[in-house]
């Protein structure tokens, strides 16, 4: 089998990952070729030499005098993206060799171009819907494409549109190891708004923890304004972390906190967490609740600063051999390539598009 993955462009597949997305796609290439399945993958500037990746970017942007005049001409940006994505499917359009496309990416090009190339597509939905992919997928010939989202939550979300199959995402149980616990609770990922580690802060500091921060900071002023005042003796931030750092971060906590104020479509930083052996202290929101049960975490209302402080001992009290068998049982990435490799089975089996 001979599949090519669209990669997120906005970031090199690479660690320390800019997010859960980028290293799904890393673990799944990765995991695809160590069952024999050959790959192709495209994605953007930077990413890991060892994957050989095809960069999305192929070409600059080439613009002329006249063209950048324009008065609604878009940020330059979204231009790149959006050009790097057509290169790219005009490159599988003339391709023979490839079974089937699994566009793993955000962007709805891919999907508005799927009728143009030979080759079926798996698209995996890792958001809600976006006023770009609902559109794209409504048009779209599914006699020939599969859509696969990554929990209940999300599935449910699109389910206007399409009916897409479920695969929970998948950490890698050897790279995130149990670990001995701790006295300190930790809040791991990308720094910003939605993931709300303010609350993380607020919720330690209620409960009279000691709390470690790790992860980008993606949005400057919102660190500067809501993170870094609540620093101090009792909350550190421990900057970017590679994931044998972070492993070893979470492995020596006693619990993690997980607080979106969104409905997270899955939320990985609790799988690898769980992989860990430390339970999880979150918001029920999302798909959360598909896979931390309540032996492995609790879960509190969206928001529940005050709830969730009253419920740290519970948490911290978890058994974390229990946490590491749940995760190994259903969050490996093994058991997230054998589901989509069913998926791609499945895709390409005679007669799927008649």
């Amino acid at each position: 089998m001979h599949v090519v993955i669209l990669a997120a462009a906005s970031h090199p597949l690479r660690e320390p990952f800019a997010g859960g997305l980028e290293s799904l796609t890393w673990h799944l290439v990765r995991g695809l070729r160590e069952r024999g399945v050959e790959v192709t993958l495209f994605s953007g500037p930077g990413t890991d030499p060892d994957l050989g990746a095809h960069e999305i970017l192929v070409e600059p942007l080439d613009l002329s005098d006249a063209a950048r005049r324009d008065v609604a001409m878009p940020a330059e940006r979204w231009l790149r993206e959006h050009h790097s994505y057509l290169q790219a499917m005009l490159e599988l359009r003339d391709r023979t060799d490839v079974d089937l496309i699994h566009n793993n990416s955000l962007h709805y090009l891919p999907i508005a171009l799927a009728a143009t190339v030979p080759m079926s597509m798996v698209t995996t939905l890792h958001t809600p819907p976006t006023p770009w992919l609902e559109p794209a997928i409504r048009l779209m010939d599914q006699r020939r494409a599969q859509f696969v989202a990554v929990s209940g939550h999300t599935a449910r979300s699109w389910r206007h549109v399409t009916t897409p199959d479920v695969v929970l995402n998948g950490v890698d149980v050897d790279a995130w190891r149990p670990g001995p616990g701790g006295s300190d609770l930790v809040w791991f990922g990308r720094l910003v708004p939605e993931k709300a580690p303010h609350e993380a802060l607020s919720i330690a500091r209620r409960a009279g923890y000691r709390i470690r921060l790790a992860g980008p900071v993606a949005d400057r002023d919102y660190f500067e304004g809501a993170v870094r005042p609540l620093l101090g003796p009792h909350a550190e931030y421990l900057g970017h972390l590679g994931t044998a750092d972070l492993a070893a971060l979470v492995g020596q906590s006693a619990a993690t906190l997980v607080t979106p104020v969104w409905d997270e479509p899955y939320g990985l930083v609790a799988a690898e967490s769980l992989a860990c052996g430390t339970p999880v202290l979150g918001y029920e929101r999302g798909g959360l609740p598909e896979f931390v049960p309540p032996h492995c975490g609790v879960l509190v209302p969206g928001g529940d600063v005050a709830e969730a402080a009253r419920q740290v001992d519970a948490a911290t009290g978890l058994h974390r051999v229990a946490c590491r068998r749940q995760a190994e049982q259903h969050c490996s990435i093994d058991r997230m390539i054998d589901a989509y490799l069913e998926v791609y089975s499945r895709l390409l089996s005679p007669g799927r598009a008649a």
